[in-house]
Order: C-alpha cells, then sequence, then structure tokens
C-alpha cells in the first residue's frame, strides 16, 4: 500500500507518494505552461503556491512515435504543451542531503519525456541513496524552431530552468545542490555538452551515446527548416503560427518540403535540436566545446553498434563507420579532452548484445543504467537476453554510475581506458 509523503518547498507543499520504500512526487511544475503567447519564448517562473498533489504522473511534451520503436518498443502516455513538469525520487524528503542526479532524456529533441517507466528512478535511488530528477522540456518544433529576431534554443532554456528550480529546491527532498550530475542519453546528452558552452550550473555530467559527430545546425540551416515548416502549416509569421494546433505542428514534420530542406544538409542530423544561432549558443560550436570539456568531471559511454537501431541501418560496414564518425569518435575524443584539461574522465563501450539484427545498438544502456528492465518487457534489442546476466550487468552499471554520481571513481580505470560492459 502506498503512503503519503510530503516535502515542503518555499513556494508550497508537495504531496507525493511512497511506494516502495522510495517517495516519488509527479509532475511538479519548474515552470510555467508554455503556451499561448508563451509559446516560442523562454521558459517563465512556475507560479503555484499553497499545496501541490504530485501523486499522479503528468504528461508528456506533444510529440510523434519515436523512430527507434521497433527497437526499443513503444510506450503510451498523455501529451500536452502544458508539460514542463519534473519528477522526483527520493530516500526520504529528509535532510540528509544526498547526491542528485538530473535525467535528459533522449529521443532526438522529438520525442520521449523524463519519467516514462523506461527511466524509472526508484532502482537508482534505492540502489545509490540518491536523490533521482526527471525532467520533460518542449520538443520539435515547439521546443527547437528557430526564426529570426527570435529566441533560439527554448527547450535548451527549459533543461537550464529545471536546473536552477532543482538548485533552488532539492534540498526539501533531501538533495545536496551542491552534488548535482547531469545525465543524459542521445539528445540529453547532446544538450548536457551545449550548456556546458554557456554559463553550466553543473561541473559533474555523465554523456550517454551524444551524436557530437553530426554537428551542430547554423542559424541559416535552422531558418530554412523552420520556414518550411511555416509553410507546410499554411503561414507565413510566428504570430500565425501561435494559433496553429499542435496537431498540425507535428503533421508538418513529415511534409515533404520539410524533409526537403532537412535533406538538403546532408549532416544526418535530427529535424530538430539545438542551433549555433550566436546568442543562446556560440557560432562557432566545434571551438566552444573543446573548451567546454573542461567544465566537468565526465562519465562517457557509447554502444559497439549504435546505428542498428535506426530505421534503414544495420550492423554492416557502412552502418559502423556512421556510428564510429557520429557516436563513438566523439565520446573518446570527449573523455580525452576533459581528461587533457585536467577533469576526472572514465570512458565506457555497451557491448550487450541480444540479438544479431540490433547487436549493442542505440539504447541498449538504458535499461542496465536505471535498472529498469521489467519496463522493457517485448523490447525487440533485449529479445532472448539471459534474465540472470542481464541483472548482474545492470547491477555492475549500477555500481559504477552510481560511484561517479557519488563523486568517486568506477571500478575501472580512467580514459582513455575504455570499459567494456557486456553480459557474461
Amino acid at each position: 500500500m502506498n503512503e503519503s509523503c510530503t516535502a515542503r518547498l518555499k513556494a508550497g507543499t508537495v504531496n507525493g507518494q511512497r511506494r516502495g520504500g522510495v517517495c516519488r512526487f509527479d509532475a511538479i511544475p519548474y515552470a510555467a505552461p508554455p503556451v499561448g503567447p508563451l509559446r516560442w519564448a523562454p521558459p517563465q517562473p512556475a507560479a503555484w503556491q499553497g499545496t501541490l498533489d504530485a501523486t499522479r504522473p503528468g504528461p508528456v511534451a506533444p510529440q510523434m512515435p519515436s523512430r527507434l520503436r521497433e527497437a526499443m518498443g513503444d510506450f503510451d502516455a498523455a501529451q500536452s504543451e502544458d508539460c514542463l513538469h519534473l519528477t522526483v525520487w527520493a530516500p526520504a524528503p529528509d535532510g540528509a542531503r544526498r547526491p542528485v542526479v538530473v535525467w535528459l532524456h533522449g529521443g532526438a529533441w522529438q520525442s520521449g519525456g523524463g519519467a516514462l517507466p523506461w527511466y524509472d528512478g526508484a532502482p537508482l535511488a534505492t540502489a545509490g541513496d540518491v536523490v533521482v530528477v526527471g525532467v520533460n522540456y518542449r520538443l520539435a518544433a515547439l521546443g527547437w524552431l528557430c526564426l529570426p529576431g527570435r529566441t533560439a534554443n527554448v527547450g535548451l532554456l527549459d533543461q537550464e530552468a529545471a536546473l536552477d528550480w532543482v538548485i533552488a529546491n532539492i534540498d526539501a527532498f533531501g538533495g545536496d545542490p551542491a552534488r548535482i550530475t547531469v545525465m543524459g542519453q542521445s539528445a540529453g546528452a547532446s544538450s548536457i555538452c551545449a550548456m556546458l558552452t554557456r554559463a553550466p550550473r553543473f561541473d559533474r555530467a555523465i554523456l550517454q551515446s551524444a551524436a557530437l559527430g553530426r554537428g551542430f545546425r547554423g542559424a541559416d540551416q535552422a531558418e530554412a527548416i523552420a520556414h518550411a515548416i511555416m509553410r507546410a502549416c499554411g503561414v507565413s509569421d510566428l504570430d500565425a503560427l501561435r494559433d496553429v494546433p499542435v496537431a498540425a505542428l507535428l503533421h508538418a514534420q513529415q511534409d515533404a518540403g520539410v524533409l526537403a530542406a532537412l535533406d538538403a544538409e546532408g549532416a544526418h542530423r535530427s529535424l530538430f535540436g539545438p542551433v549555433a544561432d550566436g546568442a543562446v549558443l556560440p557560432q562557432d560550436m566545434h571551438a566552444a566545446l573543446d573548451a567546454a570539456a573542461g567544465l566537468a568531471d565526465v562519465l562517457v559511454s557509447y554502444t559497439r553498434d549504435e546505428m542498428a537501431a535506426f530505421p534503414g541501418m544495420g550492423r554492416d560496414g557502412p552502418g559502423q563507420a556512421l556510428g564510429e564518425s557520429i557516436f563513438g569518435a566523439p565520446a573518446r575524443a570527449w573523455a580525452a579532452n576533459a581528461a587533457r584539461l585536467g577533469r576526472q574522465a572514465w570512458l565506457a563501450r555497451f557491448d550487450v548484445a541480444p540479438t544479431e539484427r540490433f547487436g549493442a545498438c542505440h539504447c541498449i544502456d538504458l535499461p542496465f543504467v536505471f535498472g529498469t528492465l521489467p519496463a522493457y518487457t517485448g523490447a525487440p534489442m533485449l529479445a532472448g537476453l539471459d534474465p540472470r546476466e542481464a541483472r548482474a550487468l545492470a547491477d555492475r552499471t549500477q555500481r559504477a554510475w552510481l560511484a561517479f554520481i557519488r563523486g568517486e571513481a568506477p571500478d575501472w580505470p580512467a580514459a582513455p581506458h575504455q570499459q567494456l560492459l557486456a553480459a557474461h
């Protein structure tokens, strides 16, 4: 039976539920709903006061189905533009000041959510006596559209607003605002790298499968895509675009003109993502990222067969070469640069490969990091994996990740050593 638990913030009282020894607080607003005039505006402060019912999961950002569902499986969750929420898993809302890990999900900046069952923070919180925070941020056009004279990268600003909220409030949940690790996978990891080129709120990061080899889109390229989106929606300015229904914005992602604008880049990038606009992010992101590697201690990981999860890709030579250029080589380079610049750095590659089709594909690390194997029941990428071997790899992975989150070292040498993580 679930018990109630309460955290007392300056804004008011948050009521959650204790489940299996962990207090869970769902759908806490960290920013105002980004609707109406706040569509495509930087996040504004949340205005709730009094008592907040945080006992039920909130919606995820509006999105189309993930293109990786053939490998990972799929999920079903309510969607809403009013999605700037976070979820906290804490052993207890007390004064213990535990280490904190803030999770930024992947999904090509177009899909996912911070508190999906795949990313349930309870196993990590239990195993490591840490506080886990899962963050929603704006996705696709709503988070990453770039138009002249308007603020770009509002999805990235959402992530920073969530971190600011955590720093200001996490002590009420038993967390230590001075010991925050930011952890992300794929789009989430690339976002962390982008934040490190700004005024980072953290100096400890876990980067899983950051797609740094694709580079960051320039403003001209991003504006070409934005104009294609507007044409697909039948509007010519942002004011009119604010009135376009969400469904039409999502449908525009599949418009032939939009896909042509993306193909014209020739960069294998996602349709949306961080933009080197010269305001929120530097125009010369290559140089900025080289310097940013010196601003955080890191645990960097990738998977052996990254591209095998993507439609039309496999484990053959071209797939391996592309995965190496987008994920593998940049991961090793980031760890090496961090070490060269005086930071602690560890490097790992996931080699667990239950199936011939998917091998050690993109996202196969997630159930082992979070210890959420039951949430992946039926995931094609894990078909046939021996449950005992899976549990052993999850235990080892969590021990290493939690050691880093606590400010300690994983049980292998620092980079450039590369630890292989596989089932045995």
